[in-house]
C-alpha cells in the first residue's frame, strides 16, 4: 500500500519536513494570511477559552477553510491537514510574537519556568473531521537578558509560538522535554499517522 496523499493547509517548512519523514506525499494549500486582505483564518482565543479548546478550534478550521478551497479550485480530492501549535504557561497562550519587545516578554517569561506546548492536527475528508491533540512539557533553564537579546536579534523567534524553535538555536536552553519533540516543532507524528488511520489512510 503506497503512503496517503493531502493537502497540507499550512506555509510551515517545518511540517512539511515532518510529512516527509513519514514518507507522506503533500501539496502545499495556502490559505490566505496576507496583511490587507480578508484572512481565512483570526488567530486569538475567545474569552475564557481553554488553551485546549482554542488549539483544536483552529487546527479544525484550517482543515475546513482547506477543504472548502480544494473544492472551490477544482483540486483532485485528498484528505485535507490542518494544525495548530502553542505555547501555554499558566493558562496563558503564547502565540507567535507581535515583534522583537514581545519576542523578549515571552522568553523572560518562559525563562527558568516549565511550560506546555499543545500541538492538535485535524484532518478533514469528505463528510468526516477528525482531531488528535499532542500535549508536551518542556522546561527552560535560567536564561540570561543578553541571551535572549542576541537570540531575539537572529530573528528566528519571530515567527515561532512562543518566541521559540525547538529544532533552533534555543535547543541549548531546554533543560528537559517531556512528550512529542515532533509536536513541539509543530506536526506530532504518531497523532498524525492516527489521524489518517481514522479516516481510511493509513501511513504503513
Amino acid at each position: 500500500m503506497s503512503a496517503p496523499a493531502v493537502y497540507l493547509a499550512s506555509k510551515s517548512p517545518r511540517r512539511e519536513e515532518l510529512l516527509r519523514q513519514l514518507g507522506i506525499e503533500f501539496v502545499s494549500l495556502r490559505l490566505r494570511e496576507t496583511t490587507g486582505r480578508e484572512r481565512d483564518i483570526v488567530e486569538g482565543a475567545r474569552d475564557a477559552e481553554p488553551a485546549l479548546h482554542y488549539v483544536e478550534r483552529i487546527a479544525r478550521t484550517k482543515a475546513a477553510i482547506g477543504w472548502q478551497r480544494m473544492l472551490q479550485r477544482g483540486l483532485p480530492p485528498r484528505p485535507v491537514l490542518g494544525a495548530d501549535t502553542e505555547v501555554v504557561l499558566d493558562g496563558a497562550i503564547f502565540g507567535k510574537p507581535r515583534d522583537a519587545a514581545d519576542a523578549v516578554r515571552m522568553l523572560t517569561l518562559l525563562s527558568g519556568r516549565t511550560h506546555n506546548v499543545l500541538t492538535c492536527v485535524a484532518m478533514c475528508w469528505e463528510q468526516e473531521m477528525v482531531a488528535e491533540i499532542s500535549t508536551s512539557a518542556v522546561t527552560f533553564r535560567e536564561v540570561g537578558r543578553d541571551e535572549i537579546d542576541r537570540y531575539v536579534a537572529t530573528g528566528e523567534p519571530l515567527d515561532k509560538a512562543g518566541a521559540y524553535a525547538v529544532q533552533g538555536r534555543a535547543a541549548s536552553w531546554l533543560s528537559r522535554i517531556e512528550g512529542s519533540y515532533s509536536g513541539i516543532m509543530g506536526l506530532p507524528l504518531f497523532e498524525t499517522a492516527q489521524a489518517l488511520a481514522r479516516i481510511g489512510f493509513p501511513v504503513l
